[in-house]
């Protein structure tokens, strides 16, 4: 996604980053050309991907530091994130002209406005008032500079936590990305 650290605090980048991909979605329903509905899902899922691992590096921390409820809210975001992790790779795995890449874009926008509401309306107003502005603005910066590393493909069966995404999700992300440059798919 491509908003920049200056663009604000940490809430205002996930918030843009939200109506990104939701209206990247709101186009592949709304063409019928299989190539053009491939290359704007796998820019989706590669964006909602990075979304995902800078959340999961920087904000569930932030979140467990300064929310009354941190681990609880994080424990329901990991797993939110898990089952939209597989719908993003069904959407991956699926021929866009089919049936099952239809019921995946349905399951994945069903999961995501889930999330969305969740985060967007008990969340982040529980951030803006816990954690100080120049923190907030700082993991802004982290979470702009995580998302240019993380990984651009899901991967269901990897751990959705702080220190896996730090160790090991940059060679996971430079594979995705090498990976992406040779089969010519679309994340940007």
């Amino acid at each position: 996604m491509t908003s920049s650290p200056t663009a604000g605090d940490v809430v205002d980048i996930l918030t843009s980053d939200h109506r990104e991909v939701v209206a990247l979605l709101a186009e592949i329903r709304s063409t019928t050309d299989p190539q053009l509905r491939r290359d704007l899902a796998d820019t989706a899922i590669s964006e909602l991907v990075r979304h995902a691992v800078a959340e999961e590096m920087y904000v569930y921390p932030a979140m467990r530091k300064h929310l009354p409820d941190g681990d609880k809210a994080v424990e329901h975001d990991v797993e939110e994130h898990k089952e939209i992790e597989r719908a993003l790779k069904k959407l991956e795995g699926a021929d866009a002209s089919s049936a099952d890449f239809t019921a995946a874009l349905q399951e994945l926008d069903t999961l995501l406005a889930d999330h969305i509401q969740d985060e967007e309306t008990e969340q982040f107003p529980e951030l803006r008032r816990r954690i100080p502005r120049e923190e907030l603005t700082e993991l802004a910066g982290k979470v702009e500079t995580a998302k240019k590393l993380a990984p651009t493909r899901p991967h269901p069966a990897a751990p959705n936590n702080e220190l896996f995404h730090k160790l090991v999700g940059p060679g996971v992300g430079l594979v995705d990305r090498l990976r992406d440059k040779l089969s010519g798919r679309n994340t940007d």
